[in-house]
């Protein structure tokens, strides 16, 4: 039997979409171990019952960060929506620097070295200092999540077949969370093959009216784009309480999108297969993998 230390892998925002499904990516490798980072007990357990290690991190109280990190090699950085994933991030990175970790894996958002939206920018200016930090790493920049017509905020996405959005006839590029979480367990099981890559993840281009087209046709009832005022979006999330700093942001990014203003809105990769050696979910993959969830009476 082999003494050889396994590199650790702490995964933050384990319980989301991305971190979940990345777990279960890494979990069967026997060449590294996980850690699993939860905000309580009770979401620890599943972990637990799966054999993964777990550790408390509340992105909001800063006395959680540095014993996250111990004995930690790599760490995959999933923050929230909210302006104070700025400070959140920081204070993570200074942790986990203090503590020798070696590899950061950084989830970001759309968008090139020069984009002006708002909360994009705020992703590069942590990637910014995770190079400034002097981690090696690697930066995960997805487009438009395919899984936001599945669910969005805790709801069902699309409701009678009836899609809604608040980006007019904008053609956006694509990308299947499923598709995301593998290239950030790569880049966490073997950071050698991907040291100081940023990786823009985008492999379909289509609007919601062409999204709503491919569903009619693919799961045999109809489906229909109808556009919605992003000042529909404003309201909303006035009325929810939400947080408004980040929010307005993602309220001007819609009018941009709908106004055309966003360059390279539709652009895709392909460097996909290059990563990961499989192709990229396109939509009509997506669909037909969803069908079920998709369909309604």
């Amino acid at each position: 039997m082999s003494d050889k230390k396994l590199p650790k892998i702490l995964i933050t925002g384990a319980t989301g979409q991305v971190g979940s499904k990345t777990i279960d990516f890494l979990i069967n490798n026997k060449e590294v171990q996980l850690v699993a980072a939860v905000r309580s007990h009770a979401k620890a357990i599943p972990f637990a019952d799966k054999g993964i290690e777990t550790v408390i991190l509340d992105f909001d109280d800063e006395r959680t960060h540095q014993s996250v990190f111990e004995g930690i090699d790599r760490v995959f950085i999933i923050t929230g929506y909210t302006v104070d994933m700025l400070k959140q991030s920081k204070s993570l990175l200074d942790n986990a620097k203090k503590a020798g970790v070696k590899h950061v894996v950084h989830l970001g958002a759309c968008g090139g070295d020069d984009t002006t939206v708002a909360h994009w920018a705020w992703h590069q200016l942590i990637e910014r200092y995770i190079e400034w930090s002097g981690f090696s790493y690697t930066h995960l920049r997805p487009e438009t999540f395919m899984q936001n017509l599945l669910s969005y905020g805790g709801e069902k996405a699309i409701k009678n077949g009836i899609i809604n959005a608040y980006v007019e006839g904008a053609r956006l590029s694509w990308v299947d969370v499923d598709d995301v979480a593998l290239v950030a367990s790569l880049a966490l099981a073997n950071p050698e093959l991907h040291l100081n890559k940023t990786y823009r993840l985008g492999y379909d281009a289509k609007t919601f009216a062409e999204i709503a087209g491919l569903m009619t046709t693919i799961i045999g009832k109809p489906f229909k784009y109808e556009a919605l005022s992003p000042e529909v979006f404003l309201q909303s999330m006035k009325d929810a309480g939400a947080e408004m700093a980040y929010m307005n942001c993602v309220y001007d990014h819609w009018k941009r999108y709908a106004a055309g203003t966003i360059p390279g809105a539709d652009e895709t990769f392909d460097n996909f297969h290059q990563i990961t050696g499989k192709k990229p979910v396109k939509w009509i993959d997506f669909i037909t993998k969803h069908k079920a969830e998709l369909t309604y009476d």
